[in-house]
């Protein structure tokens, strides 16, 4: 995060843009925020509930989805 100077705090930017790349699951993304968080003072308690929360918006896409394939084979009755 090369911007310093918005309203959310870099940590809090950095903790983001690491959720995001947990549930992208972009390797280079996770290891670019992991120590980007580190960097900002973010702690191992921080980072454990940030990857139970992408874990739950991961598993909440997953249900989407899975309602999709279910609707869809529904749908094809032949």
């Amino acid at each position: 995060m090369k911007r310093t100077d918005g309203i959310i705090p870099t940590k809090i930017r950095e903790l983001i843009a690491l959720a995001i790349a947990l549930t992208t699951q972009c390797a280079y993304c996770i290891d670019v925020h992991v120590k980007g968080a580190k960097r900002e003072g973010a702690s191992i308690d921080e980072l454990a509930e940030l990857i139970s929360i992408s874990a739950s918006v991961r598993a909440g896409a997953t249900m989407a989805h899975g309602l999709l394939a279910m609707r869809l084979f529904e749908q094809n009755n032949g």
